[in-house]
């Protein structure tokens, strides 16, 4: 059996940061992930999905998330349910994410994209990848010449040397 999720969508407000009476953090917000059609009068509309983080990845969603950032959300679906004051039997669904990527920087007016690893410590598990991609960078490129730089000549390319 499998319960998996990965949705993309913007925060529709700053998400809440609280702890359990045990002292573990638990953060939740709600992200808008806009539909693949748009409706009858030709606007598009969004599902709102609540959020639940645990943990360290809770505390690092509060200091760094805020209203209308896009981000990443990976996780599974869980249902519970509880009887609010009235008597009546409330169910509430939610995604509880186990890896978050904050796909903005906090300077929106940048235009720079930022995506963090859930191996550095904004994940709760699972996927690292990419961790270490900076530090071999340009190495090779001060003690060579870049092999595609035309220098404005024509290049020449084989039939065979094209994959296609």
């Amino acid at each position: 059996m499998l319960n998996r999720v990965i949705l993309i969508g913007r925060l529709t407000r700053d998400p809440e940061l609280r702890y359990t009476p045990a002292g573990v953090a638990v953060t939740q917000f709600t992200i808008a992930v806009d539909r693949p059609f748009s409706s009858q009068g030709g606007e598009r509309e969004a599902d709102f999905i609540p959020v639940v983080t645990w943990r360290q990845l809770a505390e690092t969603c509060a200091n760094y998330l805020r209203k209308g950032r896009l981000t990443a959300v990976e996780g599974r679906i869980q249902v519970r349910n509880y009887e609010n004051n009235e008597g009546k039997r409330v169910y509430v669904t939610e995604v509880i994410a186990d890896n978050v990527r904050f796909l903005e920087s906090g300077n929106r007016e940048g235009g720079s994209r930022e995506e963090t690893q859930s191996s550095g410590g904004f994940g709760g598990g699972g996927s690292g990848g990419g961790s270490g991609q900076g530090s071999n960078r340009n190495t090779s490129r001060s003690n060579n010449q870049d092999p595609f730089s035309d220098d404005g000549k024509p290049i020449d390319i084989s039939d065979d040397d094209l994959p296609f």
